[in-house]
């Protein structure tokens, strides 16, 4: 069994009495931590969020250490630029000591009291996208019964919730004729119009 956990922004593959550095925890020397665990893999895998919540990952803080130094050096050539630094990152070493997953139980059946009519025990809470979807295709059909015809584009974009289109297509709807009808009355006279 071994898990795979989130720490100080990067990732490990953990086991249990495993000891490993990772980047320095705000913990007392000699306490227990919990880790934030990303996946388990032990008879099966579990990568959901929900299951996730039920496995618990804990460490010992055995010590707090600084890492080995890294020699920074920087140098730009022809103009006599020369730095040199060093670094020492804060890291904590831990010790996996436990990795546990609680079991979950089944969720009992709603009672038949609280239970709306005409939903069974497997019957989804809301409609999904499809149903909704038929549902606005049924409107339609109904809109197009009634009339005894085709409905037109404004009856279709009533009934499907879709946007209505003009009824003739040569037709211009009136929101668009109408700046047309501002501009011509902002027209500029002509030269020979005597203004």
């Amino acid at each position: 069994m071994y898990a795979i956990v989130r720490t100080g922004g990067k990732q490990y593959r953990v086991e249990k009495g495993q000891r490993l550095l990772v980047e320095r925890m705000a913990a007392e020397q000699g306490s227990e931590v919990a880790l934030e665990p990303l996946m388990l893999r032990s008879e099966e895998t579990v990568l959901d969020q929900q299951a996730l919540g039920s496995v618990k990952v804990t460490a010992k803080v055995l010590a707090h250490v600084r890492g080995e130094k890294l020699r920074v050096f920087k140098f730009k050539p022809k103009r006599g630029y020369r730095r040199r630094t060093g670094h020492r990152q804060d890291l904590t070493h831990i010790e996996v000591t436990d990795i546990a997953r609680a079991r979950v139980k089944a969720a009992a059946a709603p009672s038949a009291a609280g239970e709306p009519e005409g939903a069974g025990a497997g019957a989804p809470a809301s409609k999904p996208k499809r149903a909704a979807k038929a549902a606005g295709e049924k409107r339609a059909g109904a809109a197009k019964g009634a009339a005894g015809e085709k409905p037109t584009g404004a009856a279709k974009g009533a009934a499907g919730g879709k946007r209505a289109a003009p009824a003739k297509p040569g037709a211009a709807s009136a929101k668009r004729a109408a700046p047309r009808v501002a501009k011509d009355s902002k027209a500029k006279p002509e030269p020979g119009d005597g203004a």
